[in-house]
């Protein structure tokens, strides 16, 4: 999974101390949250927090802004990110005494609120403990704020920051309660793109948990219809984006749907795959994990074919002839369903229906035509084909006299 940087935010200015600031956070993006206080030494060198004023909100904005441009900038990732943990708290107090002294309708207020938000965001990119409390906490007290776009802004942060927490457990059982409150967030604001693709990421991210695979389901069915109903295309696109993987989760306990070419030129008919247990492969050529796992397949097909085991690749290559020298050469014996894609990228009619966004993906489905699991890969698949169909016809085969 490619990592975002953290984000620099109001606390470091532009020019030659932004471009600074913001190599030096790059590369910490995958560093632990927590910071140990600078040595002796380091302190020196690292610019000083100075202590909140008890002056008027005009003087509590200058102070906010000496913290976004300090006099002397870290000069290691280390005191930057301490620093700016600290800058980023102190704003937040400072905020806070300014909304405290100012109208709602004040545009002090309202520029303290923006400061804040950034101040929180900025503290939960960094992994503080108490910070998407506050967020969370922070949005649900916007009822008087004039700008529909800091709206959003902190609502959508706020949602973030429970969905980071939900899925982090790894229990999608501790993340299913938060769908409805999404859900929920969703239908009131149903023309905020950044909250549609919070929620959808939501739902992808339950789909990646290991037995996730109904939680995410749920979330996509509560999510989608929202999304379609949006007065905002950018909205309605996304119900569009997702609904591939949303039909792929729903899968278990219901049947696939399986049309197409084969390799070699005929329509494919699924009645052939009546009465037998059936994995359906997404694969390429080019991917060296799927390649990787055809000997372990092609085991596992001579086993159990005679007892009614089929497998199904679908190719995702775009090159016919690759494909066809690689089936020769390995003598895959199973068949392969092929389209010519119309440009780049992975062009098959099942994987777009069926929101393949990574291989090798398969499907696994029972007798009766209804998919039983899509996590059957390796001993995983032979240990639910010895569920499904006995024992092997080899080890059959030895037993008699």
């Amino acid at each position: 999974m490619s990592v975002v940087p953290l984000p620099v935010r109001r606390f470091v200015m532009p020019a030659v101390a932004a471009v600074a600031c913001t190599a030096l956070l790059a590369t910490t993006a995958a560093e632990p949250a927590a910071d140990a206080s600078p040595s002796p030494q380091a302190a020196a060198r690292t610019p000083t927090v100075p202590p909140l004023p008890d002056g008027t909100p005009a003087d509590l904005l200058a102070y906010i802004d000496k913290l976004a441009d300090p006099a002397a900038m870290p000069t290691s990732r280390g005191r930057l990110r301490y620093y700016l943990r600290r800058a980023a708290a102190a704003t937040v107090e400072a905020a806070d005494k300014i909304l405290s002294q100012t109208p709602p309708d004040d545009a002090l207020h309202q520029r303290a609120l923006a400061l804040k938000f950034d101040a929180l965001e900025t503290l939960r990119q960094f992994g503080e403990p108490q910070a998407a409390a506050a967020l969370a906490a922070f949005a649900e007290s916007l009822d008087q704020v004039h700008d529909p776009a800091l709206v959003a802004r902190v609502r959508g942060a706020a949602v973030a920051a429970q969905v980071d927490a939900a899925v982090g457990s790894g229990r999608p059982e501790d993340a299913a309660p938060l769908v409805a409150r999404v859900a929920a967030l969703v239908k009131a604001a149903p023309d905020d793109a950044e909250l549609a693709k919070t929620a959808a990421d939501f739902a992808i991210r339950l789909g990646g948990l290991p037995g996730g695979e109904s939680a995410a389901a749920a979330a996509f069915a509560a999510f989608i219809p929202e999304f379609e109903r949006s007065g905002n295309p950018a909205v309605r696109d996304l119900a569009e984006q997702i609904g591939g993987t949303a039909r792929r989760l729903s899968l278990p306990g219901n049947p696939i749907k399986l049309t197409g070419t084969l390799l070699s030129g005929e329509p494919f008919d699924q009645t052939s795959l009546a009465g037998k247990v059936v994995l359906v492969d997404f694969w390429a050529t080019w991917c060296g994990p799927c390649v990787a796992e055809i000997a372990s397949l092609r085991k596992e097909y001579e086993q159990w074919h005679a007892k009614g085991f089929e497998v199904v690749g679908v190719s995702l290559d775009e090159d016919r002839d690759t494909l066809e020298q690689f089936v020769k050469a390995k003598e895959i014996p199973w068949p392969i369903l092929y389209e010519q894609p119309g440009g780049p990228g992975w062009r098959h009619p099942l994987a777009t229906y069926y929101g393949i966004t990574g291989i090798p993906t398969v499907v696994l489905i029972g007798r009766d035509g209804n998919v039983i699991t899509l996590d059957a890969r390796g001993k995983k698949l032979g240990a639910a084909l010895e569920r499904l169909l006995g024992e092997p016809a080899d080890r059959l085969g030895d037993r008699r006299p």
